[in-house]
Formats: structure tokens, sequence, C-alpha cells
């Protein structure tokens, strides 16, 4: 490529059209009118920036300099500008108010309220003072300032963002659908209550909604997100995350926050890849960090880890109270501890007892939960059958259901549910190989029990699955299987009693073969089963077995 030329590419220009073009140029300048008009807060600040290095100020420069820097995000600049305006001799009194915002977003709610102080009697500084309150759990001044809301948009809109972080989701959706009835064109609003309808489950409501405001603004980060997060919701991590690519196109570098929920949100979306790395810094920047975190400790089954990050959790929301729930359920349960459970089981039940999440999927799966915890299955069942049509081929779902109809008898069922679950994590685990071992012998299938115990490599789980076997299929008249499994843990444990166990599965072997429900050829494996044994017992039995044998022309060698 040439970089530079001696003459123009295309036609030539005289000095007269040069000069006429810089004129034409020079009043082509924007103005920062223009800039904030457009809501170009980037270009109007490095247009401040521009006019202050030059000695060209505009007519307080400073306090445009703050607004813009508030407006892109970056709070700490704006902070400082502030700073610097107040200790001139000039300063207008309601920078302290413009200073407390910037305070208030960068955490630091102390020092806001302190500033807000300071600051003139006015709405803005009563809606600061609104949220400082709800923020510092003061409901006494919570309702104080509550009362001096008027009903002008900014208050209302104040009004349902407390709503929203008290979750009372409705109540913001009722105060945003009535303002856009008196303001059609204030598409933001559709944002808003397209977060609520979230909050609430309506996957399928909120993408509606956010869709005309993304007809509108289609590079809008906070909408993008969103619609990003309802893809999640309603398909999986895969589409949720090619949601995410446009907004990763768009976002800039002015856009810090943007970048910290995309980081944050891929970590969710990609089922916790990257976790350690991202989540950590993120946890006092975005509220679920925390939870998504313990989240990923406990799909790892690093279940102490876990409860050091949320133990000093103080829950306010649904979500918090489930994960407290679930993570001292887990704890309790690692280390038989009763003081967890017992904690586990009441937050569940607060959560499914309350009138706003009786009625949810997951207020349902609490309330089983909390049955689960007390050995109530037949309660459990109630609630999971209310909910069983969201979660087929749920495999989590699956294991606690099917466990609960075994705890009732109900083993034929119990067994198809339990063949329905994928997942190796848990198909591996003790308590699922000793279920469907149990099911198979209530239904008669003692065979593939004890196949389950043979692909099993030799540890304390396969010594307890063993004992197991050895008594349900001795309970169950399954003499075979039974001989089988006493033989098996005599030659682990010789020290025990299981002698007795074994002569009388062997002796109930002959028993069946003597009524015709057990093959012939069965006798000559039970006699070296008995072989194995040093009891002084074994030579009577195996004498009367082989004259049986002898008279019923049943061959043994």
């Amino acid at each position: 490529m040439i970089l530079s030329r001696v003459k123009p590419a295309v036609g030539g220009e005289t000095p007269v059209s040069i000069s006429e073009k810089k004129k034409k140029n020079k009043t082509k300048v924007p103005r920062l009118d223009e800039y904030l008009q457009q809501r170009d807060y980037l270009g109007a600040l490095t247009l401040l920036e521009f006019q202050r290095s030059i000695g060209e100020k505009e007519e307080h420069a400073d306090l445009w300099i703050g607004f813009c820097a508030f407006h892109l995000g970056d709070y700490k600049r704006a902070m400082e500008e502030y700073k610097s305006l107040t200790v001139k001799p000039d300063c207008p009194a309601d920078v302290w108010v413009y200073l407390a915002c910037a305070m208030f977003f960068l955490g630091l709610y102390k020092e806001a309220e302190e500033a807000a102080s300071k600051a003139p009697m006015s709405p803005l500084q009563n809606r600061l003072l609104f949220h400082l309150a709800h923020k510092f759990n003061d409901e006494k001044k919570l309702m104080g300032f509550h009362q001096n809301l008027e009903d002008v948009t900014e208050d209302q809109l104040s009004l349902a963002s407390i709503h929203y972080m008290r979750s009372h989701y409705q109540e913001a959706i009722d105060i945003y659908k009535r303002l856009l009835l008196q303001n059609r064109d204030f598409l933001a609003l559709k944002v808003y209550a397209a977060l609520c309808y979230y909050k609430l489950d309506y996957y399928d409501v909120s993408q509606e909604v956010l869709a005309v405001y993304l007809q509108s603004i289609p590079d809008s980060t906070i909408a993008l997100n969103l619609k990003a997060c309802n893809h999640f919701r309603l398909y999986n991590g895969k589409a949720a995350e090619a949601e995410l690519k446009n907004l990763i196109d768009i976002s800039s570098c002015s856009f810090e926050f943007a970048k910290e929920l995309i980081r944050h949100n891929l970590v969710v979306f990609r089922g916790g890849e990257g976790a350690l790395q991202v989540l950590p810094p993120l946890i006092d920047v975005i509220p679920e960090a925390r939870l998504n975190l313990v989240i990923y400790y406990l799909r790892q089954d690093d279940i102490q880890e876990a409860f050091n990050l949320i133990q000093d959790l103080v829950p306010t929301t649904p979500q918090e109270y489930i994960l407290k729930g679930v993570v001292n359920a887990s704890l309790g349960q690692e280390i038989g501890s009763r003081d967890h459970l017992k904690i586990a089981q009441q937050f569940f039940q607060l959560v499914g007892g309350s009138a706003s999440e009786c009625d949810t999927i997951p207020g349902r799966q609490c309330m089983a939960s909390c049955f689960f915890l007390l050995r109530q299955f037949e309660d459990v069942l109630i609630y999971l059958n209310s909910v069983k049509g969201y979660f087929y081929n749920d495999d989590t779902f699956n294991f606690n259901y099917a466990q609960a109809k075994a705890a009732l008898g109900s083993y034929k069922e119990a067994e198809e549910v339990f063949l329905l679950i994928q997942n190796e994590k848990i198909k591996n685990d003790y308590v699922y190989l000793s279920w469907l071992a149990r099911c198979y012998i209530m239904n008669q299938k003692g065979h593939l029990a004890w196949e389950l115990y043979l692909k099993m490599g030799t540890s304390s789980d396969s010594f307890s699955l063993l004992q197991l076997i050895a008594n349900d299929c001795y309970k169950m008249g399954q003499f075979y299987y039974a001989a089988k499994a006493f033989d098996a843990l005599e030659k682990l444990d010789p020290g025990s009693n299981y002698w007795e166990g074994k002569r009388g599965a062997c002796v109930g072997v002959f028993q069946l073969i003597l009524a015709n429900k057990e093959p012939k050829e069965s006798l000559k494996e039970v006699v070296l089963l008995l072989r194995n044994s040093g009891n002084p017992q074994v030579e009577y039995i195996i004498r009367v077995l082989r004259k049986w044998a002898k008279d019923n022309r049943v061959l043994l060698s």
C-alpha cells in the first residue's frame, strides 16, 4: 500500500477550495449540549478535557466533567471532581449531593450519608437517603423518606427500585406499568419490568417485554445481558453464550461494569468454567458472584469451602435462604451433624412456607427438601409430584424422587426412575447403588444387585453393599445370592459370625430346589460355597446334600 502521496488519488483541490473546507469544518465542531442531548458522555467528556487543556473552559466545566464521568460509570473520577469542587469557596451547595451519589455507587455508604447531610433538602437528596436507609436496613428511616416521596417520575422510579431490591417484584411492575401509560416513550421502563418478570421466573414474558426495547436500542448492555440470562433459563448455557457475543462485540472500555457482568455471566453459562479466576474478585462487586462461587464449590464437593463463604451471609432473598439450606444440608450429611441438618430444614421450611414462594417451583422443592430431612416421605412425594412435569430429565430431581418412592416401598416405580439417571457421578454414589440394589432385590432381581457389587472396586462401600445384598436377599427368599454375599463377607472378615447367615442361605437354596423354584445345578455351587468355611457343621450339611443329589441323579463334581 502507498501510505503517502505527492498528488491526490482522485481529482485535485485548489487553495481556495481547501480554505473553504477548513471554514466549513470549523463550524461543524460539536457543542457540549449536542453531545449531552445525544447522551454521548464520552464525546462530551473528551471535549471538556480538551477545552480544559487549551484553556477554553466551558461554563461549569468541572460540574459537567463530574456529570459525564458519573454517567459513564466512572464513579471514582466523578467523586474526585466533586471533591475538588467542595473545597472551593464558590462551590454550589448541590455538589454535596452529587458527591454523595458518586460515593453511593462506589459502595461508600457511610461517607455518602455524611456528604448528603451537608446538601440542602431536595428530592434527589431524599431519594438518595431513601436508598441509604435500605442499605443500612433502617426501617424507621426508610419509612420516613418513603413518606417524603411525591407522585413524580423520579420518585416513583426510586420507589420501584426499592420494591425490586426487597423482592416485591409485582409492586415494582405495577409502578412501571402506570408510568408507561403516562409516558409511552420511556422505553427503558420496559427493561426494568422485564427484570422483574425474570425474577418472578416468567422468562418468556420477560423476553417479550424486552424485545420491544431492543427494537429501538439494539446495543443496550443491560438489555442484551438480560436477554442472554433469559436464554440461559429457557434453553441452555450455549444459547445464552451466543447472545452474550453481541454484547462482547459492542461493549467498550467506557463500560467497565459491563465487562465484569459479562465475565461473571460467562462463568455461569459455561457451568462454572474459570470460576476460581473470575468470581473471587467480583464477590463485593456483583451480588450473585458469592452465591455462584458457593454453587461452584458445592459442585466440586468442596462443601467446607462453600460453608466458609456463606456462613456469615445474612440471607434476604429466597435464593440466599435456599443456598444456605443446601450448604447446611450437605455439610450436615457429610460430617453427621444434626445441628446443620436442623438449620437446613428450617431454611427450607421458611422459603416453602412463605406466601410469595409457596406456589413457585423452588418453593415446593424447598418443602420437599424439608420433609425429606424429617424423613416424612409421603409429604415429600406430594410436593415432588406437583412439580414432576418440569423435571422429567433432571437427574438430581429423579434421584430424590426415586429415594422417596423406595422409602415408601414403591420399589418398582423407584427402580424405573433410578434407571432414568444418566449422571455418572450420581450413578457411582453409594446412596444410588445401595438404593438401586435394594429395589432390584425387592423386585426379585437379585442377580442385578449382585452385578452391581461385582462392578464395584474393593472399598468400605462395597463391603456395606455386600451386607445389604446378603440381608435383603435372605429376607426376600433369594437365598442363592444371599449365600454368595455371605460367603464373600466371610472371606473379607473371617472373625465375624457370617457363617450362620451363609448356612441358612445355603439350606434355603436347597429348600427352593426341593420346591422346584431353583435349578438343581445351583446345588453344585452351594457345596463349593460351604467348603469355603471351616465350621464343623459343614461336613454334616454336605453329606445330606450329597445323599439327596445321588438319589436324584444330580451331578455335584
